[in-house]
Formats: C-alpha cells, sequence, structure tokens
C-alpha cells in the first residue's frame, strides 16, 4: 500500500509561505495528529518531489527544516525517517476535518468575565556595555522610519480625526497586519478580532492573568523563571507551582503527575529561550504539552517574547500553532525586535476571551498610541521589519561568537557554559 503523501502535504503555491515551509508545517501536522508515527520511513526527497510536483531541491529543504528542529532523522544514503522521540499519538481518519480553526472555539476553560460599562468618549554599566536582561540595539533598528511615518500621520487630517479610534483593542491597520505577519513567520491562523495590541508582553501576561486565575487556582510554571511574570502570577492569589526546567525545557512528566493530583488553570511557558537559562522547548515536550492541556483542560500562558532571534536554524513554530482547541493564549512583542521603549506587544486568543481582556484594559489603559501603532503596520506592510530582522541577526549572531572567543579566552578556565542559540542575555550599546 502506497502512504498518500499527496493528500496529507497540502501545498498552496499563491501562499506567502514557502512551499518548503508547507511542506514541513504538512509533516508536522501528520507528526502531531498521529497519521505518521515515530519511526516511519518517509519518501526519499527524489520520490517526494515527483509526488507533490516540485523541485527536489524544494523538498531537500523542507527535510532539513525538518531535521533542523527534530522532528526527523536523515541517514544519508539510507533513509529518512520520523524521530523515533516523537510520542505515539492517536491517528485521526484521513480526511477528517474540524470544522472550526481553533482560535474560532470560545475558550471553553473558566476564566474571569469582565463586565463592559460605557466609557465616556469626553544593571551593572560601563561606558561600552550594558550587562543586563538583554535590549535591542536601537542604532540597528528603522526607528528613523518609523518616527518619519510616524510624523507624517500626524500631519494628515483623516489620521488626526481618527488617531484615537479603535485603539483600546489596537489599530484595525497593525490588527490585519499582523494577520499576515503572524501566518507567515509563526504560521497561525487568525483574525483581526484574534488579537489584542497591548503595551509590552507584560500587559498581556498580566491581562492573562487576572482574568483566568483567582485565589483557588493552581498554576504551574518553570524553574528558574521569570520573576515579573512569578510576581504578576502572586497578584491574583493562585497557587504557583514550580516545574524543574532542564536543557529540554519544562518537565512535561511532572507536569502530568501534578494534573493527575490537583486541579491545574494554567501553565506559564516560555518556549524560546527560556528565561534565564536560554533553553528551548524539545519538540516532544512540547507535543506532550499541548496533549495535557487538552486532556486536563488548562490554558497554556505562550510567552514567545523571543521568537525572532534563532542563528542554527528556523524557530519551532509556536505552540498556538497546533491543535489546541483555543486553550493557549500567545503573546509576543516588538520592543525586543526594535526598541526596549517601544510598548507595543500582543496578545492572540480567542475571540470570548480576546473582547473580555480589552473590557478589562479599559479599567487601566484606555487605549495605545494609535500614531504609533499605525506607522509600525507601515513598518511590517512595506516589508522593512523583514529586512531589520535579516541585518540585526547577522550583526547579533557575529557579536555573540565574539563574546564566546573571549570568554573562553580569558575565563575558560574558570567557568564552563552552553552557547545560547539567541542574543538576548546582554544587549550593544
Amino acid at each position: 500500500m502506497i502512504f498518500p503523501y499527496k493528500h496529507i502535504i497540502i501545498i498552496d503555491k499563491e501562499s506567502k509561505v514557502p512551499v518548503y515551509r508547507q511542506i514541513a508545517i504538512s509533516i508536522i501536522s501528520a507528526i502531531k495528529n498521529g497519521t505518521l508515527k515515530a519511526g516511519t520511513h518517509l519518501p526519499s526527497s527524489r520520490e517526494l518531489a515527483k509526488i507533490l510536483g516540485v523541485h527536489r531541491k524544494t523538498v531537500i529543504a523542507g527535510y532539513e527544516e525538518l531535521d533542523a528542529q527534530d522532528w526527523i532523522m536523515i541517514v544519508p544514503r539510507k533513509y529518512v525517517a520520523v524521530s523515533e522521540d516523537i510520542p505515539l499519538l492517536k491517528p485521526q481518519q484521513w480526511g477528517e476535518t474540524n470544522i472550526l480553526t481553533p482560535y474560532e472555539k470560545e475558550l471553553a476553560i473558566p476564566f474571569r468575565i469582565i463586565e463592559e460599562k460605557a466609557v465616556n468618549k469626553n544593571a551593572i554599566s560601563y561606558p561600552d556595555i550594558i550587562i543586563d536582561d538583554g535590549h535591542p540595539d536601537v542604532r540597528l533598528s528603522p526607528i528613523d522610519d518609523l518616527l518619519k511615518t510616524y510624523r507624517s500621520l500626524t500631519s494628515r487630517k483623516y489620521a488626526i480625526k481618527n488617531a484615537n479610534i479603535g485603539t483600546t483593542q489596537g489599530t484595525l491597520n497593525l490588527r490585519e497586519e499582523l494577520v499576515t505577519y503572524l501566518s507567515v513567520t509563526r504560521g497561525l491562523n487568525i483574525s483581526a478580532d484574534n488579537i489584542l495590541i497591548t503595551h509590552g508582553a507584560q500587559m498581556s501576561i498580566y491581562l492573562s492573568a487576572q482574568l483566568l486565575l483567582r485565589r483557588s487556582s493552581n498554576i504551574i510554571v518553570g524553574k528558574p523563571n521569570y520573576p515579573v511574570a512569578n510576581k504578576t502570577f502572586e497578584e491574583t492569589e493562585a497557587s504557583i507551582i514550580e516545574v524543574n526546567v532542564d536543557d529540554k525545557g519544562i518537565d512535561t512528566d511532572a507536569i502530568e503527575k501534578i494534573c493527575k493530583r490537583k486541579n491545574i488553570t494554567a501553565v506559564y511557558v516560555i518556549p524560546h529561550h527560556h528565561y534565564p537559562t536560554t533553553v528551548t522547548l524539545s519538540v516532544e515536550r512540547r507535543v506532550k504539552l499541548l496533549e495535557l492541556s487538552r486532556q486536563f483542560s488548562f490554558a497554556i500562558i505562550e510567552d514567545d517574547y523571543d521568537y525572532d532571534y534563532h542563528y542554527t536554524s528556523s524557530p519551532y513554530l509556536p505552540l498556538a500553532t497546533g491543535n489546541h482547541n483555543g486553550n493557549v493564549i500567545y503573546i509576543g512583542s516588538f520592543s525586543k525586535l526594535l526598541d526596549p521603549a517601544l510598548r507595543i506587544g500582543f496578545m492572540v486568543a480567542p475571540k470570548n476571551f480576546i473582547k473580555q481582556c480589552t473590557a478589562f484594559r479599559k479599567i487601566i489603559d484606555v487605549g495605545g498610541d494609535g500614531y504609533m501603532q499605525n506607522a509600525l503596520a507601515a513598518l511590517i506592510k512595506e516589508g522593512e521589519l523583514k529586512r531589520h530582522l535579516k541585518k540585526s541577526k547577522k550583526c547579533y549572531h557575529q557579536r555573540r561568537d565574539f563574546l564566546d572567543v573571549l570568554l573562553k579566552e580569558k575565563l575558560g578556565n574558570y567557568v564552563s557554559y552552553t552557547v545560547p542559540t539567541a542574543e538576548w542575555l546582554f544587549g550593544y550599546y
């Protein structure tokens, strides 16, 4: 029997997502839903290219991406197979599809409802270097272009008239640009109604905590963990349960044991470059965490603040791209990309949760800077953000490697460490 790869690897040549990534995403989906099991041999690049009607190099690029992310193993001149480390999952019937995408479903897990009311309309520092939690080098950022667009918007009558419209959830321009941007870069299938623009990732964490948690709630976090997030959870009076983080990320086996003993409301996870260890959550643990979320009905607060900076391969797809039934609240920020003073972050969640976060946000913040949000939307639309990332990644990569050489040369006899795959341990000015 010939496996119908043509039916599980769907290629849309009109999509903005490169074909090799579409192949990789389709194979990942087949592994996640149990259609392709651990150890299953895949077609050769030549054979799969013939099946799909694409160039062999496109398939090779897709396989290399999957290999870099540990979804498959490649034995040169012999075979390509699904990684043995992928957990066994219950297979679904071919052709079995969900009528609703994950974020079209409502968040069924209980959370605090905020009634919307009518709003009255009327570190250690030296001269040349700062060692701290890490900030982008603003000298590399397209701040001049951003401010030029900002000034242009403030001089247009229609822009001035509409500057404060819809800023509580975020301007429609920015949310619509993010729909495309997050689809291309992260594979998220969402609409503008699934997005809330916030003053940085911290506001998203705060809003999520306030609506999900209460005194009787339990939330699982990594140990060690981002201390500001822990403080935010403490303010809700929920019980914080710490789970160890090792070189593969937060320990999902330990989470499973806790879930069997206690009712867990949420798990807070930093999937890329966990703070402060810099480790990335492994593919196996990502799959298991999503399975546990469905099995025990808890929300996942996915703080993906550092998705864009990777040097060895493309970043893993977020947990939010999986079949999570709307249980993942995805958080990101532009502060790490452009300027720490640019307080623009975003939350992606089901519409009913976004609606209540927007209502709660009005209590503490009427809205964001409409001019700046629309200027950022223009920066994304014109491709300037993409060009900036390409340039800055190259520069940060060189700086990381240079620091690595210096540390080994000067302190090699006293310290040992694993070189992080991103740059956010330090910033240069």
